[in-house]
């Protein structure tokens, strides 16, 4: 029979038709049929013929199975019998099927209560129950599909499930190639390897078998003989070998109407399909569907992602590139640099030369392995034959034509790339490949882009280099070099600037003695940053050095620095200043300070033992209003019990979630680690802090200074000053 199109006049809501009715009438111990209507003729594969004989000798394969013992107990015992969901296997047309009933059975009477035979109601939910495993395998397919299972796992269990469904029934799916043009094997578990294999490929066209056809027509083909089918003559021997007689072919397509691939259902035998056939084959094409679109949607979605991948990796290398390159201080150490940066990530051998005072001269060479690697450092003799830089980025077969260990080293290939600042060449970039391996353009283009930040970035180093030096110095001018020994007492400090500490900072401080065995301490915060700040810092410490001899106490230093910062500049405003300011004495075991607030965080006096305690008083920030008089606060530090003064770069440092550490996060952080030293004291302020912020980039200076009255004459070298080391 030729291949022909399946009928697509509507496809059936049931792909197993309806339920229906059995009904019979049997008489005697021996159930010998009286009546039966056409439906249980139809079921279960009976004629006229059965009447007035034996049921089980129109249908032996019901021996043994239970049914015939069932009507023999409702015989026997007059009493009737309901079951539900009851399996009867039926043999038919060379094949068996299982089917099911919901099952009466009830006795026949005579007029003295003797039993005269059984009557059957029966039915037929065999449609059902298929339809209920249907749905239940479409289920499960789908949530494969839904979960990102892999496209062979999907399609080797959909073959299954028909093959479990439609018994005698061996299924395939073939998946198209993007130009709609081959078909390529996608599943077929039963099929023999060399039949998968003689039709992978196959061309979508009429005359390629069921498949190629049904993907050439974009609907479906059924081929009830292949023996005698036309579009089966290329590949008749094929399926005789794989003993398959039957095929119907379904197209599987997108849902923008792109052919995707077929599904086909192979017989043993010729057959014709019936219309459960061919609305299950539409049904599993549907899913074929989901499942190669999704996997497509996932190739293509990892193609976009591996590119994304490949961009932010080249933009990741190129930044850390800059970064590498941007590190020394002149721009042989910058090509040294590219040179390591190009070997292995570009290219597997890398040599850099460049012309100084009228010669070219080899500067870096670098190989993925040390043997390599030794043979490049033994010839120094530059890759520039002439003297000169190319004008533009060569690419060429082979090794250079300049002397080298290039047999040695396996050289296939090699880019030479010019070097230039400011449109003047100074050398060149050769990276050179081994063995079967090109360069890709991707990594030409890489080694461009290095090679022109390269030409720049030395001078770009410098400056940096110029710029961070004179922060650097500006910024320890404004500092102490070194902690004073204190007597009675300890200090500790900490700074740390915002950034990459390329401006000066605002945070201050400072601890000096004075006359009398007394000392001066203050800590600060000027507003801004730069020179300006620098400026400001070094107005305020020195005036407080200067007049801190003369003045009494703190209010009145606090006074002289408030009317320096007002007069420095006429007119210019902004120059404004939160500060501590205090004096203390050494007094055997304890400390007795004095001390003003000027718009700066409370101080916070720690005792071992107790709750640490904010140190309240109130005043201004300087250099905003000339009537800014402080209010003087005094307190006694007894052995062991420290003063912690910070600025607003630790209280306001952050979390991942914005969260602000505060001044209670320092009181907390004392009040957990009851630290005694000031050493102690500052190391549990700042650990409190680095696992608050968590790596978060901090955009404002950290000062603390710490003054701890000393706790016992032995541990008098305890007290020797000094900055804390995180």
């Amino acid at each position: 029979m030729a291949a022909h199109s399946a009928r697509s006049d509507g496809e059936p809501d049931n792909p197993f038709g309806r339920s229906s009715a059995v009904l019979a009438v049997f008489e005697g111990p021996e159930h010998i049929l009286r009546v039966a209507n056409a439906t249980f003729n139809a079921v279960l594969g009976t004629d006229a013929r059965a009447l007035g004989r034996p049921l089980a000798r129109s249908l032996p394969e019901l021996v043994g199975q239970g049914l015939i013992t069932l009507l023999d107990g409702v015989y026997r015992t007059g009493r009737p019998y309901s079951a539900q969901d009851v399996p009867v296997r039926l043999e038919g047309g060379g094949h068996s099927r299982e089917a099911y009933f919901d099952l009466t059975v009830e006795p026949r009477l005579d007029d003295s209560g003797g039993t005269l035979g059984v009557r059957v109601l029966g039915v037929d939910i065999t449609p059902l129950r298929h339809a209920q495993e249907l749905a239940a395998e479409q289920r499960a397919l789908l949530e494969q599909i839904a979960r990102h299972a892999p496209l062979h796992e999907v399609l080797d269990g959909m073959t299954h499930v028909i093959e479990d469904l439609a018994p005698g029934v061996i299924a395939s799916v073939l998946l198209a190639d993007p130009d709609g043009l081959h078909l390529r094997h996608g599943a077929a578990p039963s099929l023999p390897d060399s039949f998968n294999e003689a039709i992978d490929g196959i061309a979508t066209g009429e005359g390629m078998g069921s498949c190629g056809t049904a993907a050439h027509r974009r609907r479906a083909v059924v081929t009830s003989d292949i023996a005698t089918d036309p579009s089966w003559e290329d590949y008749r021997e094929q399926a005789a070998d794989a003993g398959v007689a039957a095929c119907w072919s379904t197209p599987i397509i997108s849902s923008d109407d792109r052919l995707l691939g077929t599904f086909a259902m192979y017989h043993r035998t010729p057959r014709a399909p019936q219309d459960s056939d061919l609305a299950l084959c539409t049904a599993f094409a549907r899913i074929a569907a989901l499942a190669v679109e999704r996997h497509r949607a996932e190739e293509a979605r990892a193609v976009a992602e591996a590119r994304e991948k490949a961009a932010r990796e080249d933009l990741a290398f190129l930044l850390e590139a800059g970064t590498a390159l941007g590190r020394d201080l002149d721009y042989e150490q910058t090509l040294r640099h590219l040179a390591r940066l190009c070997v292995p990530d570009l290219a597997p051998l890398c040599v850099i030369d460049a012309l100084a005072d009228g010669r070219v001269r080899r500067i870096a060479a670098r190989a993925e392995k040390p043997g390599q690697q030794l043979l490049l450092a033994a010839h120094s003799a530059a890759v520039l034959p002439s003297g000169t830089t190319p004008e533009a980025t060569r690419i060429a077969r082979g090794a250079p034509d300049t002397p080298g260990p290039w047999e040695a080293l396996d050289v296939t290939g090699h880019v030479r790339i010019p070097l230039r600042e400011r449109g003047r060449g100074y050398g060149t970039l050769t990276l050179l490949t081994t063995g079967d391996h090109p360069l890709e353009w991707r990594q030409v283009a890489l080694a461009e882009e290095l090679a022109h930040r390269a030409s720049t970035v030395a001078r770009n180093a410098r400056q940096f280099r110029d710029r961070a030096r004179l922060a650097h110095d500006l910024q320890a001018g404004l500092l102490l070099a070194d902690m004073p020994d204190l007597p009675g007492g300890e200090l500790a400090a900490y700074y740390r600037p915002a950034g990459e500490g390329l401006d000066i900072g605002g945070d201050f401080y400072d601890v000096f003695p004075l006359p009398g065995g007394r000392w001066a301490f203050m800590i600060g915060d000027v507003c801004g940053r730069g020179a300006r700040a620098a400026t400001i810092t070094a107005l305020v410490r020195h005036t407080a050095r200067a007049v801190a001899p003369l003045l009494a106490d703190p209010v009145a230093v606090a006074g002289a620095i408030n009317t320096a910062l007002l007069e420095r500049v006429p007119g210019s405003g902004g120059d404004f200043v939160t500060l501590v300011y205090g004096h203390l004495l050494p007094r055997g075991d304890r400390l007795d300070i004095d001390l003003i607030r000027a718009g700066h965080l409370m101080p916070v006096h720690h005792r071992p033992g107790s709750p640490p305690a904010p140190v309240s008083s109130e005043g201004m920030l300087l250099g905003a209003f000339r009537e800014a008089v402080p209010d003087a606060a005094s307190l006694r530090l007894r052995a062991g019990e420290s003063l912690v003064l910070t600025t607003d770069g630790i209280t306001e440092s952050r979390d991942r979630a914005g969260r602000q550490f505060g001044e209670a996060g320092i009181t907390r952080a004392l009040d957990r680690a009851r630290p005694v030293t000031a050493h102690d004291v500052l190391g549990a302020v700042i650990r409190a802090v680095s696992r608050h912020t968590a790596g978060v980039p901090t955009d404002d200076d950290q000062a603390l200074l710490v003054l701890t009255a000393q706790r016992s004459a032995d541990e008098k070298d305890a007290g020797r000053g000094g900055k804390f080391e995180p």
